[in-house]
């Protein structure tokens, strides 16, 4: 029997009881149970995006929760890189990163975040070559044709980036250096503005990722040559390598991968991980990624860390004895 001595009591020990305010409840919820941002360090329009897109559609479904995609341009990728690093280690906030991720400490005076000890790695998305290309309008149909012609015309050249310390400027600076020509570097603020300018010819060439280009080459708006990487590309094999094409030993290989703040729980990394993986093992999903040119990895955290440790230690060198260097 409950008596008035009984509910005296329960109500004192309930006003003693600490309150948990909504957002300890939440956090104690299983995740995702809110909106998950995915932060594309570049421009709507290029390969970042276009990979970023795919998968937060699909991640929506899968985890009952929108997967926004916030483009964070600046700096080289800097920007997004930076807004990642500083949020809270939740498993709210991700960044969808590529080869800056390895290269920027060597381009940039001073960064505020170190790309290995305030990320934790989660999966590699996909790796894919950079595609060559000139304008319809260019008088090179070839590799060899181009490195004639810029040996010709050493110094007057100009090859367009998507931005400083891209995968795409770098293989335009090793291009150069390994076919013995001088070239002018003009960076832009995504592919979309760097093609504006190479499709009627105000540049003569870039290279670009095939995710960002390949359609506009497969549409004739643009004339592609070859690809970077060493061995010719399952999703794009029309085009010959730049190493068979007259460029002995040249290989440049990109990627996408996903990464979060390093303190992010382990169990959170784990599903975030399981859960991409098993979407990027849907044929649905390979295909529509092989369409835009790139070949899915789906990498274990581990191997994405050393292979973020592998770049960095291959690129910082090349990048010193080019002289790269930003104006930040």
């Amino acid at each position: 029997m409950i008596t008035r001595r009984h509910l005296v009591g329960l109500a004192a020990a309930s006003a003693l009881a600490p309150a948990v305010s909504p957002c300890i409840a939440r956090a104690q919820q299983a995740w995702p149970n809110r909106i998950v941002k995915l932060v594309a360090p570049f421009p709507p329009g290029g390969g970042t995006d276009v990979v970023a897109r795919i998968l937060s559609n699909r991640l929506s479904e899968v985890w009952a929760q929108q997967v926004i995609v916030e483009n964070k341009p600046g700096a080289g990728g800097n920007f997004g890189a930076e807004q990642v690093a500083r949020s809270e280690p939740d498993g709210y906030t991700i960044l969808i990163a590529a080869l800056p991720m390895a290269v920027n400490r060597f381009l940039f005076r001073s960064l505020s975040y170190d790309s290995i000890s305030d990320f934790a790695p989660v999966i590699m998305i996909c790796q894919f070559p950079n595609l060559l290309v000139v304008p319809n309008s260019s008088p090179v149909k070839s590799v060899k044709e181009l490195i004639a012609h810029g040996k010709a015309n050493s110094g007057k050249l100009t090859f367009a980036s998507s931005g400083v310390g891209t995968s795409p400027h770098l293989s335009g600076e090793l291009f150069k250096r390994m076919a013995g020509f001088e070239m002018t570097h003009v960076p832009y603020r995504g592919v979309a503005p760097a093609l504006s300018d190479v499709i009627p010819g105000r540049v003569d060439m870039m290279f670009n990722t095939a995710a960002g280009v390949l359609q506009q080459v497969r549409a004739g708006q643009v004339r592609g040559l070859a690809v970077s990487t060493a061995k010719r590309s399952p999703t794009a094999p029309e085009f010959p390598t730049v190493a068979e094409s007259g460029l002995p030993g040249f290989d440049v290989t990109s990627w996408y991968a996903l990464f979060v703040p390093i303190r992010t729980p382990a169990d959170v990394v784990k599903k975030m991980h399981a859960d991409t993986a098993a979407i990027l093992a849907e044929p649905a999903i390979k295909t529509r990624l092989e369409q835009v040119g790139v070949e899915v990895v789906a990498s274990t955290p581990a191997e994405l860390g050393a292979r973020l440790k592998a770049e960095t230690e291959q690129w910082g060198p090349i990048i010193k004895a080019a002289g790269i260097k930003t104006q930040d």
